[in-house]
């Protein structure tokens, strides 16, 4: 669970419901059949026609990535790996990293070092790993753009569902008591159109924005890993040249760690 999404909604939650209290406001006002319907149908419908059906069949997937933690290697990890694959690999040749690739739970990182074992050179590996890091990229601003578009929508649809309100109340003139309350219900879908749009949608494309960046640097590390044990680099050369990738504190406590393994080496 991607604690951080949970939280978030959570709290936007939180933030209007106490609002509404400390404003004095009932909050079962924001029981609008109306509006909801104006807004979350509203904008239902727009992403409908806005894209392609491929692409609304992976809303729920698209989900499934906000609110889960992405299952991949750490950076840290994946140095590790590379040092020690490139140690096996300058000893004994790259045909013994066959006998790793079961360990390999990554599908990308998995199917470059099958490319290196299979002898492919290191420009055919780049190009298809690369292109397959482009198709990725591809389908994940789809995806934003879906939440994106809709978080442009539903302020909008907020609007419109005040108007619809506004159009009853003032068909209802001669009643005042009647009047206050289709006004105060006609700008419950505002409230519902800036709140879905500017809380949810719009933070959720951004979410899985910085999802794909995150996964992007993680693919183009095991990019260069691969092909730096291809081309017969020193374990510690990679590991100095895939360090650029951590923060400076982890970077110095994985120089510290591999330095006691090397020693330890030794001495036996």
């Amino acid at each position: 669970m991607d604690k951080t999404s949970l939280t978030g909604v959570v709290l936007g939650f939180i933030a209007i419901g106490a609002g509404m209290i400390l404003k004095g406001v009932d909050i079962a006002a924001l029981i609008n059949p109306a509006a909801i319907l104006v807004i979350l149908v509203g904008t239902a419908a727009s992403v409908i026609i806005a894209f392609p059906s491929s692409e609304i069949k992976r809303i729920p997937k698209l989900f499934g990535i906000i609110f889960k933690e992405q299952n991949m290697p750490k950076p840290k990890d994946l140095i590790l790996l590379f040092s020690d694959m490139a140690q096996l690999a300058r000893r004994e040749g790259l045909l013994a990293l066959e006998s790793r690739l079961d360990e390999i739970d990554d599908p990308f990182l998995k199917q470059g070092l099958i490319l290196a074992v299979d002898g492919q050179n290191a420009d055919y590996i780049r190009d298809v790993l690369s292109d397959e890091i482009d198709a990725m990229e591809e389908r994940h601003a789809a995806g934003a753009a879906i939440f994106s578009q809709a978080g442009t929508y539903a302020p909008t649809l907020g609007v419109l569902g005040a108007v619809i309100g506004l159009i009853a109340a003032l068909g209802n003139m001669e009643n005042t008591d009647e009047l206050g309350i289709a006004i105060s219900g006609a700008f419950v879908a505002t409230l519902l159109g800036i709140f879905t749009g500017y809380v949810l949608w719009h933070p959720f494309a951004n979410k899985l924005k910085r999802k794909t960046h995150e996964e992007i640097k993680l693919k183009e590390m095991m990019v260069e890993g691969i092909l730096s044990i291809l081309e017969g680099e020193a374990p510690r050369i990679i590991e100095q040249k895939l360090s650029s990738h951590l923060p400076a504190s982890e970077r110095k406590g994985l120089f510290v760690e591999n330095e006691s393994e090397v020693a330890q080496n030794v001495e036996a």
